[in-house]
């Protein structure tokens, strides 16, 4: 069932971006950052990009129109087609999936450790084979011990253990599957999700973080419906509900979770696009809110990002709004850790938007002043160290 548009679509404002894009492009401080500053981390996709763009989020104020903006600080790191990557807020490292299908002479995707330097800046520790071509996707568990990483290539997963030190090692398990677009853990780290749209299915593994061994568990899958293509899963903050994001049918799939059993027994099924809307789409990206109430959508082709409000008892989702972008596509995104902002990958037209989020309502309050920057991918916040800002 589609949610029903009770009010008209609102769009990003366009003539800030006009007047403001030279300025932020123009400034590239290169400071001692941590302790001081908000960072945001933008991958890329492709030869453009060369790399992790580093940005500053400049935000002032409350209302809509006051300045945020992202302020290009330069390559955070030099490396190859870094699509994907999560940050170890407490140890200040970031671990980037390198999307080849070559690495070191052999017919595999890399896996990148960095350190954070002070600057903001990263600095690379070691990389390590994925264990499989083209990897898109990985999932830290709970106490950042070890990295899953999905290779969208060849559907396999593979666990690389972290040490204290954030360096990478050797795959500890790497299981095969018919394709695979995204890993997850449960919050409890006691389960491993992957999303494999070639069946439309969601496989389901145990998983011992203390050996980093990954075993088919029971039941072995949940079926999506036929040609929904599953691309992501999260879980809300209290582990109790899971959401899969189909990419071509444009729906989410919600489910209640036993946490002891791994069970995912589906609640509803509701539409990333209106019922109005007849052209194509895929469905891109899943984030929630930190506090469980609000969860954002990315379409791409309507070219959106969708707010739903969570039931707080029944984890259920109802339309709150959409945002259009501009005639920009949406893609990829990123949630600030205390979910104040958020920045939107548009690679179609080579920019990143920042936007607040109302605290009272989770509803965006774009500024309309975009960052250029090329062919945008994940997008990562770095409040600064011991702060949620």
């Amino acid at each position: 069932m589609r949610p029903t548009r009770s009010h008209s679509r609102a769009v990003f404002p366009l003539s800030a971006a006009l007047l403001f894009c030279a300025l932020v492009n123009a400034q590239s401080p290169d400071l001692p950052l941590q302790g001081k500053a908000t960072l945001v981390y933008i991958g890329t996709d492709g030869d453009k990009g060369k790399g992790i763009h580093l940005f500053r989020l400049q935000s002032a104020g409350d209302e809509v129109f006051q300045n945020v903006t992202l302020v290009p600080l330069g390559l955070a790191a030099e490396t190859p087609n870094p699509t994907f990557f999560e940050i170890d807020l407490k140890r200040r490292l970031l671990f980037a999936v390198n999307e080849i299908d070559q690495f070191e002479g052999k017919p595999t995707g890399a896996v990148s450790a960095f350190s954070i330097t002070q600057t903001g800046k990263l600095a690379l520790i070691n990389q390590r084979p994925s264990m499989g071509a083209r990897p898109c996707h990985l999932a830290l568990d709970g106490e950042a011990r070890n990295l899953l990483v999905a290779n969208c290539g060849d559907g396999s997963v593979a666990a690389l253990p972290i040490a204290v030190g954030g360096k990478l090692g050797g795959a500890t398990e790497i299981v095969k599957g018919a394709s695979a677009a995204s890993v997850t853990l449960d919050r409890a780290g006691k389960f491993a999700f992957v999303c494999d749209p070639a069946s439309d299915k969601v496989m389901k593994f145990s998983f011992d973080a203390q050996t980093g061994k990954l075993r088919p568990a029971t039941p072995a899958f949940v079926q999506a419906p036929a040609g929904s293509s599953p691309r992501q899963m999260l879980f809300r903050p209290d582990g109790k509900f899971a959401y899969v994001l189909n990419e071509k049918t444009s729906t989410i799939n919600v489910y209640s979770y036993d946490a002891a059993t791994g069970a995912l027994t589906e609640a509803q099924a509701v539409s990333t696009v209106p019922e109005s809307y007849d052209g194509p789409n895929a469905a891109i990206e899943l984030q929630i809110h930190h506090t469980g109430k609000w969860l954002y959508v990315s379409n791409t082709g309507h070219d959106s990002v969708v707010l739903f409000n969570v039931d707080g008892e029944k984890g259920t989702l109802s339309y709150v709004e959409e945002q259009g972008t501009g005639g920009r596509h949406a893609r990829q995104f990123g949630l600030q850790p205390n979910s104040k902002h958020m920045a939107i990958s548009l690679p179609d037209s080579n920019q990143a938007l920042a936007s607040r989020i109302d605290e009272g309502n989770g509803r965006l309050k774009p500024s309309g002043i975009f960052a250029e920057m090329p062919s945008p991918a994940a997008v990562r916040f770095l409040p600064p160290a011991g702060g949620d800002k």
